[in-house]
């Protein structure tokens, strides 16, 4: 049983340096930016006029960060201020 709770709650958060609650919040913060954004898209795609670029802007933060965390990357590109993708959503 201990085997399982290890591998359940601490194998994981330890492979990125973080504990339980660390990752916990990390985590949570993700998924509710991406329901968040996702909702937004939904109204988006109703009306056209709202949330015209809250999908991409979650879509680049998230990514954003996620390549940031891991190891010996410089700041990428698409992290500067002027840096638009071919598309938004």
């Amino acid at each position: 049983m201990a085997n399982l709770f290890h591998r359940w709650f601490v194998e994981h958060p330890q492979s990125v340096d973080e504990t339980y609650a660390e990752h916990f919040g990390v985590a949570s913060r993700f998924g509710w930016t991406m329901v968040t954004g996702g909702l937004a898209c939904f109204v988006h795609a109703v009306l056209p006029n709202f949330f015209t670029r809250t999908g991409s802007t979650a879509v680049k933060r998230l990514y954003s960060e996620m390549v940031a965390r891991q190891p010996g990357v410089r700041r990428p590109a698409y992290d500067e201020p002027n840096w638009r993708p071919e598309y938004e959503i």
